[in-house]
C-alpha cells in the first residue's frame, strides 16, 4: 500500500513538473559557428530528455558487446563446471553402490571438466580404492596432502591406504604429521595413542591424552579411566626397575579407576609390604565389589604375610560374602579350605556349581578328591570333564583371549579394551548340537520298508503275553564280583522281532516265545549266563530260546484272520530242522562294560597305579557257551 501511494506521488509530481514547464514563456537560442537554433522551452525540455535516453540506449548496446567475450566464456566455464558436478555426483553414487565401471567412468569426465575441484580427487582415489588399484589411491591422496585445502582429507587417506598394506611405520607417521595440522583430528590422535602404547612409551601417551582431554575430544569419566590405565600399565613395567616411580603411579591409578583390577592388586601389594594391611584390604573390597576376580581374591588372602592358611581361608569367606551367590568367591573359598585341610567347607563352597562345572570347578574337585582321599580314579574323571567343561572367565579384547590383562587390544590397538568376561567361543547356545531334520529333508527321504515275518513265523498275542525270564548273572574273570549289571534299555514295545539263530545250542529242540509286557520295560541280559543242560547234555530250549533273543525286546501283536484264531501263543521260532544248516559267522568277544562318558575308567585293583600310565587292554575272550567252558574249564 505504501508503495502505490508512494508511486501515485511521484506521477503527481511529474505531472505538476510538466504543467509549470510548460506553462513557462520565452525562447532557448543555440547558436554554434553558422547554425543557429531557436525553440521554446518546453520542446527543449523534451530534446534533452529523449538526447539523454539515446546516449544512455547507445552506451548500454557499446558495453554489452565490450563484455559478451568474458560472458560467453563465463558461460562455458559455468556448463563445464556444472556438468563436472553432476558427473562428481553420479561417481560417488556409483561408489556407493558398488560399481567400479561407473565410478571410473564418471571420475574421468569429472577430471576433464572439473579437474581442479577437490572432489574430484576424492572422487579418483575412492575409484581407485573400489577397483583394488591401492598405487592409484596413493597419487590421487598424495595429490590432496600437497594442497591446503584438502591437505587432512589427503593425510586421511594416506593413513588409510598405509594401514591397509600393513604399513605400520608410515600409517604412524601420517598420523604424527596429521597431528601437527590438526590436533583436534581424533582419528590420528588414537593411532599415535596405539603406537606409544604399543612400543610401552606411557609417558608419551600420557602426554597425548592430556592433549585430547585438552581439545575437549573425550570427556571426564572416559579421560579418568584411560589416565588410570596408562599409570598402571605404567607401574607394571616399572616394577622391578623404578619401585618409587612404580609405586606413585598405582596409587594416581586408583584414585583414577578404583575398580580396575590390576591397579588394585598392585597397590594392595604395596600397601602389603608396607604394612598398610587395612587400606591394601580397603582398595581389594572396593575393586572386588565392582568385578569380583581371582587375582583379587589372591591378593586379598595375602594380604597379610605370615598368616596361617586358616587364617587365609577366614578372611576370604569374609570376602566372599560381600558378594553371595558368585562363583568367584566359591572358587577362591575351596581354594584357600584345601590350603587349609578343610575339605567339607571346599565341597560345601563347590557345590552348587558342581551340576554344570567350569574348568576351575572341576580342577579343584580332582585336587580335592586327590587331597583329601586320595582317589587317583576320581581326579582323573574331574580332570575328564574339566577339559569338556564350560570356560571360565577370562582377559578378552576383540576376540582375542589372554591369559593376563593389557592395556591396549593387539588386534585393535584400542585402549582399555579388555574385560574380564567369558570368551564368545564357550557362551550358551540355544541351537542344538546336532542339526534337526527339515520338513523338506524328511519327505525327500525314502520310506523305509516294514519288515515282514518270514513264512511260519508268528507272534504271540499281546494279551498272552508271557512274563519275561530272569536270568541270573554269572561271575566271569574280566568282571568284578560288586559290578552291577548294565542298565535295562527300554524297547518300544511294538518293534519288529527279527530272527535270531541259536549257534549254541548241540540239539534241536522246541523254541519257546520271550516276550514281555508292552507297558513295563524290563531288565537287560547279563552279559554272559551260563545256560543250564537238560538231560541230553545239550543246552534247555528255554536257554537257547533266551540266548538267542535279547529279553528286553518285545513281540508286536500280530493280526489273525477271524476264521483262524490260534488256541494259544503261536511258536515264534522255526525249529533247526526246518532251517538248515546256519551259515559259519565268526565267535563274537564279550561286550565291554559300557561306562558312563565321566567315568575314567579305573578298576578298584588299578587305583594304586599312575593316574597317568597307560593302560594295556585285557586280552579278548571268546563269547558264547565256547567262552564260557573255557573259563570254567568244561
Amino acid at each position: 500500500m505504501i508503495r502505490i501511494v508512494f508511486f501515485l506521488v511521484l506521477v503527481g509530481l511529474a505531472a505538476a513538473g510538466a504543467a509549470w514547464v510548460a506553462e513557462q514563456t520565452g525562447n532557448v537560442v543555440l547558436t554554434w559557428g553558422p547554425w543557429k537554433a531557436e525553440m521554446g522551452l518546453p520542446v527543449f525540455v523534451l530534446l534533452l530528455g529523449i538526447a539523454i535516453v539515446a546516449i544512455m540506449l547507445l552506451w548500454s548496446i557499446v558495453s554489452a558487446l565490450l563484455r559478451a567475450p568474458g560472458r560467453i566464456r563465463r558461460h562455458h566455464h559455468a556448463r563445464r563446471h556444472a556438468r563436472g558436478r553432476h558427473a562428481i555426483t553420479h561417481g560417488l553414487l556409483a561408489i556407493g553402490h558398488g560399481d567400479p565401471t561407473a565410478a571410473r567412468r564418471h571420475a574421468d569426465v569429472a577430471r576433464r571438466l572439473a579437474g581442479d575441484d577437490p572432489l574430484t580427487l576424492l572422487l579418483h582415489a575412492q575409484a581407485a580404492q573400489l577397483e583394488g588399484d591401492p598405487e592409484a589411491a596413493r597419487r590421487a591422496f598424495r595429490v590432496m596432502a600437497e594442497r591446503q585445502d584438502t591437505r587432512l582429507l589427503g593425510l586421511r587417506g594416506l593413513f588409510i591406504e598405509a594401514q591397509r598394506s600393513d604399513d605400520a611405520i608410515a600409517a604412524v607417521m601420517i598420523a604424527d604429521e596429521a597431528l601437527k595440522v590438526a590436533p583436534q583430528a581424533t582419528w590420528a590422535s588414537q593411532a599415535v595413542l596405539g603406537f606409544r602404547c604399543a612400543q610401552g612409551d606411557w609417558n608419551g601417551a600420557l602426554a597425548i591424552l592430556d592433549s585430547n582431554y585438552t581439545a575437549g575430544l573425550v570427556d571426564k569419566p572416559t579421560y579418568r579411566r584411560q589416565r588410570g590405565v596408562l599409570l598402571t600399565a605404567r607401574a607394571i613395567e616399572l616394577e622391578s626397575k623404578n619401585r618409587d616411580l612404580s609405586r606413585t603411579s598405582v596409587m594416581e591409578a586408583v584414585k583414577l579407576a578404583p575398580t580396575l583390577v590390576p591397579a588394585a592388586v598392585l597397590a594392595a601389594k604395596f600397601e602389603s609390604e608396607a604394612h598398610q594391611v587395612r587400606r591394601a584390604m580397603k582398595i581389594i573390597e572396593a575393586a572386588w565389589i565392582a568385578q569380583p576376580h581371582p587375582e583379587l581374591a589372591e591378593a586379598y588372602a595375602h594380604v597379610r604375610l605370615g598368616d596361617s592358611a586358616r587364617q587365609r581361608l577366614s578372611r576370604v569367606e569374609n570376602l566372599a560374602g560381600r558378594t553371595p551367590g558368585q562363583i568367584e568367591g566359591a572358587l577362591a573359598i575351596a581354594r584357600a579350605a584345601i590350603d587349609a585341610a578343610e575339605f567339607k567347607r571346599a565341597r560345601d563352597a563347590l557345590a552348587p556349581f558342581i551340576a554344570d562345572p567350569t574348568q576351575r570347578v572341576a580342577m579343584l574337585m580332582a585336587e580335592l578328591e586327590r587331597t583329601e582321599h586320595g582317589d587317583a580314579g576320581k581326579a582323573r574323571e574331574w580332570t575328564l570333564r574339566a577339559v569338556r567343561a564350560r570356560h571360565d572367565p577370562a582377559w578378552t579384547a576383540d576376540g582375542y583371549v589372554s591369559h593376563r590383562w593389557h592395556p591396549v587390544s593387539p588386534v585393535t590397538g584400542r585402549l582399555d579394551a579388555f574385560q574380564w568376561q567369558t570368551p564368545v567361543a564357550s557362551l550358551p547356545s540355544e541351537r542344538g548340537a546336532a542339526i534337526e531334520p527339515q520338513p523338506f529333508d524328511e519327505a525327500m527321504l525314502p520310506v523305509p520298508e516294514r519288515p515282514t515275518i518270514a513264512q511260519g513265523l508268528a507272534e504271540p498275542p499281546r494279551e498272552v503275553a508271557s512274563e519275561p525270564a530272569v536270568i541270573e548273572p554269572t561271575p566271569q574273570d574280566n568282571l568284578p564280583a560288586s559290578t552291577p549289571v548294565d542298565e535295562a534299555v527300554d524297547k518300544p514295545a511294538d518293534k519288529p522281532v527279527e530272527r535270531v539263530e541259536d549257534k549254541s545250542a548241540a540239539a534241536p529242540g522246541p523254541a519257546v516265545p520271550a516276550a514281555a509286557p508292552a507297558e513295563a520295560p524290563e531288565p537287560a541280559p547279563p552279559l554272559q549266563a551260563a545256560a543250564p543242560e537238560d538231560a541230553s547234555g545239550g543246552p534247555s530250549p528255554s536257554a537257547a530260546t533266551r540266548n538267542s533273543a535279547p529279553a528286553g525286546r518285545a513281540a508286536p501283536a500280530a493280526s489273525a484272520p477271524a476264521s483262524s484264531a490260534p488256541l494259544g501263543p503261536t511258536p515264534l521260532y522255526r525249529t533247526r530242522s526246518d532251517l538248515g544248516k546256519p551259515a559259519e559267522a565268526p565267535i563274537p568277544a564279550i561286550v565291554p562294560i559300557i561306562r558312563p562318558p565321566d567315568d575314567p575308567g579305573i578298576e578298584e585293583d588299578e587305583a594304586a597305579r599312575d593316574e597317568f600310565a597307560e593302560q594295556i587292554a585285557p586280552k579278548q575272550q571268546a563269547g558264547g557257551w565256547r567262552g564260557f567252558l573255557s573259563r570254567f574249564g568244561g
